[in-house]
C-alpha cells in the first residue's frame, strides 16, 4: 500500500558530499516524524537522524555539524544532506517513515536501503 523509494547513493571521497532523498507513494493520511538509519558491516543498525512533521531535528552525535535532514510534506519526501563525509560513514542508508494510512491505521515503513561509500 506504501512505498518508498530512495536515491542519492554512490561512491564519494572523503571530505565530499552525497544528498540521499526518500519518496513516499501510496495510501497516506499523513506522515509523522521521519528519519534516517545506517548499517555498516558487521554492526548494528543506528540512528543518524530524525525530524518531526514540525520540523524539529534530532542527529546522532556522529553526524552532528556535518549531516542535515530535512524534509518536503507536500511531496512526501525526505531527504539527508550529507557533507564532510569520512570512511567511516560507509553504510546501507534507511530511511524511517512513521505513517498513518487512515485515523485509525499507523504504522512504521523502511527503505529498502541504500548504499553510501566513502573511500578514495
Amino acid at each position: 500500500q506504501v512505498q518508498l523509494v530512495e536515491s542519492g547513493g554512490g561512491l564519494v571521497q572523503p571530505g565530499g558530499s552525497l544528498r540521499l532523498s526518500c519518496a513516499a507513494s501510496g495510501r497516506i493520511f499523513t506522515i509523522y516524524d521521519m528519519g534516517w538509519y545506517r548499517q555498516a558491516p558487521g554492526k548494528q543498525r543506528e540512528l543518524v537522524a530524525t525530524i518531526t512533521s514540525g520540523g524539529r531535528a534530532n542527529y546522532a552525535d556522529s553526524v552532528k555539524g556535518r549531516f542535515t535532514i530535512s524534509r518536503d510534506n507536500a511531496k512526501n519526501t525526505v531527504y539527508l544532506q550529507m557533507n564532510s563525509l569520512k570512511p567511516e560513514d560507509t553504510a546501507v542508508y534507511y530511511c524511517n517513515l512513521d505513517i498513518a494510512l487512515n485515523i485509525l491505521l499507523r504504522r512504521l515503513e523502511w527503505g529498502k536501503g541504500i548504499l553510501v561509500t566513502v573511500s578514495s
